[in-house]
């Protein structure tokens, strides 16, 4: 289930304005839920402006490996 939070965020990345779009990057890739990685992967091939296509990259690689590392972490407990 995706938080109500992490939707806020995804819904401003389909904002006009790209400063926007790069704050709510920023906030999925700070709360770092694994729920916005589709989200951030369509910005990053669709956007139109190539900073917000480049920060959705790095935030999308960013929260999967912290995701992957997580659940190798909940394997050795």
């Amino acid at each position: 289930m995706v938080s109500r939070l992490v939707e806020y965020h995804i819904q401003r990345l389909n904002d006009k304005d790209p400063a926007i779009r790069l704050k709510a990057i920023n906030e999925l890739r700070l709360l770092g839920d694994p729920a916005a990685l589709p989200a951030l992967e369509r910005v990053f091939r669709n956007d139109s402006d190539p900073e917000v296509r480049k920060a959705a990259q790095r935030a999308g690689r960013e929260i999967y490996d912290k995701s992957v590392a997580n659940r190798g972490d909940q394997k050795s407990e």
